[in-house]
C-alpha cells in the first residue's frame, strides 16, 4: 500500500530538486504510491512510465477499471495528467503531495514545449545532412522548435539492437523510450529516428553551453535506457560540442563515427574524442565515403565475403592477431584454436586480399581496413570456424595438439 515513509518522500523531493529527469521522478513517485504510474503531457504524449511491465503499461495508458487519472495543474494552467494503478488507494495527503511535485517537475521540464516530432525530425535531418547551412536560419528554426542553439550544441547517436528475437513493433518501443528520456534529461533537444537494420537509431541535437551538459545528457540517456531496455544491445556515440551551430553537421559525423566504433568494440558509451586513431578517418567518411569504401574493398571485404560464404573466421583472426601484436600463440589462445590453424588462416588472408599480415606494410593496411570497416558501420562477420584446408575440409574450433 502507499506509504508515508519519509525516506521515500525525501527521495521523490530530491529527484525533483536535483533535476534527475521525469523517468527518475516517475520511479520515485511509483514507490511512494506503491503503484504503476504514467506521466502524460497536454498534447497526450507519454513522457514517463514506471513500475509497469509492457502489458501493464498498455492497460495503464488505456485507462479503465483500476486506473486513476489526476489532472496536473500549476496555478490555473493544466500541464498534464498522472495516471496510476495502485494496489490500494493512497492516503489523500500523500496523493496530493505527489501530484503537486509531479506537476511542478512536468512544467519545468516542458518549458519550452516540444514541437511536433515530425517537424523536429525534418529539421534535424536538414542540419545533419547540411541542407541548411546559414547560421541565422539554423538558430531561428531551432528557436521555433524550442531549442536554443545560439550558444552551442552537440549530437548524440543511439543505436539499439535486440539481443534476442522480439515480438511486435519493438523499434517503436525503443524510439518512444529514448525520446521520452531525452525530453526530461535535455529539454530543448531535437531528435530524428530511422531504422538501421537490424537495429533502430536515434540522432539527437542537444543544446549545450559547455561540454559537461552534453556529457551528462549522454550518460543520463545510457542510464535510463539500461533499466528499461535490458533486452537490447545499446550503444551511444557522443560528438564534441559545436560552438557554432553551422558545425553541427560535423558533430553529427563525429557521433556517427563514435557509435560505429563503440558498437564494434563493445563500448556502450563512447565520445568522439576517445576514438583514438579512428578520428583520422573522419574527413574521409564525411567528405568522400566512397574512397573509404574502396579502401575497405581492397583490404577486408574479400575476407568478410569469404567468411560469409564459408562460415570461417578470417576477419576475427586478423583482428585478434593485430590486437596481440602479431603473436600467433597469443592469438590461438584468444580464439581457442591451434597455432597451426591461425597460420593457415593468415595464409588464406594473403591469398584472398594480397596483403601479408606478417609484414609491417600488410599489418598497417589491414589495420586501417578494419578501422574503415568500423567507421563505415559494417559489422564484423561472426560464425563457426569451418574451414577448408585440414581434416577433410573442416578445422574444429577447439584446435588440435
Amino acid at each position: 500500500m502507499a506509504t508515508e515513509d519519509p525516506t521515500l518522500l525525501d527521495a521523490l523531493s530530491e529527484a525533483v530538486e536535483a533535476g534527475a529527469g521525469l523517468p527518475a521522478v516517475a520511479r520515485a513517485a511509483a514507490r511512494v504510491l506503491d503503484a504503476s504510474v504514467a506521466l502524460i503531457d497536454r498534447s497526450s504524449s507519454v513522457l514517463a512510465v514506471a513500475g509497469a511491465s509492457p502489458d501493464q503499461e498498455e492497460r495503464l495508458l488505456a485507462g479503465g477499471e483500476g486506473v486513476t487519472a489526476v489532472e496536473l495543474r500549476v496555478a490555473d494552467t493544466t500541464v498534464g495528467e498522472l495516471r496510476y494503478r495502485a494496489k490500494s488507494p493512497p492516503p489523500q495527503a500523500i496523493a496530493r503531495m505527489v501530484t503537486t511535485l509531479l506537476a511542478l517537475e512536468l512544467e519545468r521540464s516542458r518549458a519550452p514545449e516540444w514541437a511536433s516530432e515530425e517537424v523536429a525530425s525534418a529539421f534535424v535531418d536538414d542540419v545533419l545532412a547540411r541542407r541548411v547551412t546559414d547560421r541565422g536560419d539554423i538558430v531561428a528554426r531551432g528557436a521555433e522548435l524550442g531549442a536554443d542553439l545560439d550558444r552551442g550544441a552537440g549530437v548524440l547517436v543511439l543505436r539499439a539492437a535486440p539481443r534476442a528475437a522480439q515480438s511486435g513493433e519493438w523499434r517503436g518501443r525503443v524510439l518512444t523510450l529514448a525520446l521520452r528520456a531525452l525530453r526530461s534529461l535535455a529539454p530543448g533537444s531535437l531528435a530524428t529516428t530511422e531504422d538501421a537494420e537490424p537495429a533502430a537509431e536515434v540522432a539527437v541535437i542537444v543544446p549545450a553551453e559547455d561540454d559537461d551538459r552534453l556529457a551528462r545528457a549522454a550518460a543520463g540517456l545510457a542510464r535510463e535506457l539500461a533499466d528499461s531496455l535490458s533486452g537490447f544491445h545499446l550503444t551511444i556515440g557522443r560528438s564534441r560540442r559545436a560552438a557554432d551551430p553551422v558545425d553541427l553537421h560535423r558533430a553529427g559525423a563525429e557521433a556517427s563515427l563514435a557509435v560505429n566504433v563503440g558498437e564494434a568494440e563493445g563500448r556502450p558509451l563512447l565520445a568522439f574524442e576517445d576514438t583514438g586513431a579512428y578520428r583520422l578517418l573522419l574527413p574521409a567518411m564525411s567528405d568522400d565515403p566512397a574512397e573509404l569504401e574502396r579502401f575497405y574493398a581492397e583490404t577486408i571485404k574479400p575476407l568478410s565475403d569469404y567468411d560469409d560464404q564459408y562460415e570461417t573466421e578470417l576477419v576475427t583472426t586478423v583482428e585478434a592477431y593485430l590486437d596481440n601484436d602479431g603473436n600467433v600463440a597469443a592469438t590461438a589462445k584468444q580464439l581457442f584454436t591451434h597455432r597451426h590453424t591461425i597460420r593457415y588462416r593468415l595464409e588464406r588472408v594473403r591469398e584472398l586480399c594480397g596483403h601479408d599480415v606478417s609484414s609491417t606494410e600488410g599489418r598497417e593496411k589491414l589495420g586501417l581496413g578494419l578501422k574503415a570497416m568500423r567507421v563505415l558501420g559494417i559489422a564484423s562477420p561472426r560464425g563457426p570456424a569451418l574451414e577448408p584446408g585440414a581434416g577433410g575440409g573442416k578445422v574444429a574450433r577447439g584446435g588440435e595438439d
